[in-house]
Formats: structure tokens, C-alpha cells, sequence
């Protein structure tokens, strides 16, 4: 069985997700849940540090519920005045390749909510690195309402014709509520 980590406990989650607020409130309310859920089990967050977006929303549920909280946020997220006042501990990056670095070094799972293009990014950059051996980090596609499908099947057909070296399922796993989502961190 390939585990999410070393035998490690996952107390730090990566968080990758949209930064938009403009999106179906069943995201939202399914961000606050698990952000709830984490401040409840003492989980810490890291996350991309924005004040918008399902990025401000799981973060303040979490630091409500009494997560510690740690912002990665790249410079031209200070520039434009978008980085929250939420986070116990902030890195400061130069760009989004350090951001991404250091949100998987300080993070021993990630998940991936619903978002746009920087998630895809944050998303592959980890399944990446994992096929290569830098770590053995699983993502995790938090699936509501059959958001990540597309890729899902994008991933299946890499595998199907022979794109992937390794089952690529080594590499992600996919929740389809929160109680799965649970059970995959456990």
C-alpha cells in the first residue's frame, strides 16, 4: 500500500484553491467546513496566505476553530495589498515556483478545493515531484459536486495511453465528501 506519507502523522494540510469569490456558494460552505474540521483536530494550515477567495474563507474557519495557520505568500500578493491578516507564521517568497516549494516542505499532505489555474499548478507540481521521488506526498482532489472529474479522467486517459510510468492513483487520491476526505488522512 502506498501511504499518503512516511508513516508520518498529517498534522500540517496543504491547502491549494481558488482565490476567487466569485464562485457557487457550495464551495464556500464546503471550504468552512473542512477548515472547521481542522481547527477541531488541531491540524495545522498552510496555505497561499490571500485574503479572497475560498483561501480567506478555509482559513478563517480554521483559525476560528483553533488551527495555527501559515502563509506562503509571493511578493506581488503583498503588491496588491491581497495577503490576510490570519496567519500565525508568513514566508515571503519571491515568486510561485518558491511558494509552491515551500508549501509542500512545510505540509505533509495536500488538498486541492476547487480552483483555477494556480491550484492545477500547485496540484501537478506535487504529483510531479512524487513521480520523481522528492517526496511521497499523495494530493488529495476535495471532488465537490464532481469539480475535479475533468482531470480525473484527464489522469486515467495519461495512464491509459501510456503517458504515466507509475499508476498515477500512487500520486492523488479523490474525496467526494468530507467524510472521505477524513478517512484519506487518517
Amino acid at each position: 500500500m502506498y501511504l499518503l506519507t512516511e508513516n508520518k502523522m498529517m498534522d500540517n494540510i496543504a491547502i491549494f484553491c481558488s482565490a476567487s469569490g466569485n464562485i457557487d456558494p457550495v464551495f464556500v460552505e464546503k471550504a468552512r467546513e473542512l477548515g472547521t474540521w481542522m481547527g477541531q483536530n488541531k491540524k495545522t494550515l498552510v496555505y497561499g496566505g490571500a485574503n479572497v477567495g475560498l483561501m480567506e474563507c478555509v482559513a478563517k474557519a480554521a483559525k476560528d476553530s483553533g488551527s495555527e495557520i501559515i502563509g506562503v505568500v509571493p511578493t506581488r500578493l503583498e503588491e496588491r495589498g491581497r495577503v490576510s491578516d490570519l496567519p500565525d507564521v508568513i514566508f515571503r517568497t519571491d515568486n510561485l515556483s518558491d511558494r509552491k516549494d515551500i508549501m509542500l516542505n512545510e505540509s505533509d499532505v495536500a488538498i486541492a478545493l476547487p480552483g483555477g489555474v494556480g491550484t492545477l499548478d500547485e496540484v501537478f507540481h506535487v504529483m510531479a515531484a512524487a513521480t520523481l521521488e522528492y517526496h511521497c506526498k499523495k494530493v488529495i482532489l476535495y471532488n465537490i459536486n464532481g469539480f475535479w472529474n475533468g482531470i480525473i479522467d484527464f489522469l486515467d486517459g495519461l495512464e491509459r495511453q501510456h503517458f504515466a510510468h507509475h499508476p498515477l492513483n500512487r500520486h492523488f487520491a479523490v474525496a467526494n465528501d468530507l467524510e472521505e476526505l477524513i478517512e484519506l488522512l487518517k
